[in-house]
């Protein structure tokens, strides 16, 4: 069995697959090993699942980069509706809303106030055009009526180095990658993108909270098969991630991206990445965002 990656070895969605592989592994006492096909935000390895063979041994682990490559991708090579199934939503995370340690900006109320009285002057940097971070940022952007400039970068790391430094002024970061910065006063974390405060940072307040009800963006994980795998074989799948999401090693590797474990049922999966699609499709085409 293979557990595809659509993502560079040696990042969150990476590490999440080993840790679940390995579980999965025990579980059912087969190997399934990791393998990681990169680019196109995802889409390459979303492409060779598809095309896979609908048998159960080819798996595919991905991130919300699914749900908004329908909209944003003019050529994207297979259809989301009808070459996956939905197996499991394995986690959810929030987004940091982080600016520099040197930002005059102590509050999100401050922050949407400075660039209120700056519009078309306030940057927010991204880890690549049509990324979830982008989309989140383009969101809050049109509910809170901002013009900010889009700074798209080639990964989370290039971003932070010039979000430090003060190139660009805000930038939504996932804990992973922003943590460090932050115990070490280079960040500041202002707000988190989730509907409810996370666990794991209890004292940040929700964008929602803070004056926009209809705001919420989640980071995700999900499982999904290829169509026409057997309806017994993507329940058996569910049930193995459920049971596997309980795991002391799981719950720690995914507590280090703040994410809360999910472990849902490919009905709950599917409902939730159809709302996902459709808001995210909605925002594109009001934006008049298309990548080639």
């Amino acid at each position: 069995m293979k557990l595809i990656v659509p993502f560079p070895a040696g990042g969150g969605t990476d590490a999440v697959a080993r840790a679940l592989a390995n579980k999965l592994s025990s579980q059912i006492n087969q190997s399934i090993i990791v393998e990681n096909k990169s680019g196109a935000n995802g889409v390459i390895g979303a492409d060779f699942v598809a095309r896979s063979a609908p048998d159960g041994s080819t798996i595919l682990l991905t991130i919300a980069s699914h749900a908004i490559a329908p909209a944003v991708t003019k050529k994207i090579p297979y259809s989301t509706d009808t070459d996956f199934v939905a197996v499991s939503l394995v986690a959810k995370y929030p987004y940091l809303f982080t600016v520099p340690a040197n930002s005059p900006a102590n509050s999100f109320k401050e922050f949407i106030e400075l660039a209120k009285k700056n519009p078309g002057k306030i940057s927010y940097a991204s880890s690549g055009t049509g990324s979830a971070p982008h989309l989140g940022m383009e969101l809050l952007t049109d509910t809170a009526g901002l013009q900010m400039i889009h700074v798209p970068y080639k990964g989370a790391a290039p971003a932070n180095n010039d979000l430090v430094s003060g190139q660009v002024q805000s930038m939504l970061n996932n804990l992973l990658a922003g943590a460090g910065l932050v115990r070490a006063k280079k960040l500041k974390i202002l707000a988190i993108t989730s509907g409810a405060r996370s666990p794991a940072l209890p004292d940040i307040p929700t964008i929602k909270e803070l004056g926009y009800p209809n705001y919420e963006v989640d980071g995700w994980y999900g499982v999904f098969l290829p169509a026409k795998t057997p309806n017994q074989v993507v329940q058996q799948l569910s049930i193995e991630i459920a049971k596997a999401l309980k795991d002391p090693d799981i719950l720690s590797r995914l507590s280090n991206d703040g994410a809360i474990p999910i472990g849902s049922t490919p009905k709950e999966f599917h409902d939730f990445f159809i709302l996902e699609k459709n808001q995210w499709a909605l925002l594109t085409k009001k934006i008049k965002l298309e990548l080639d």
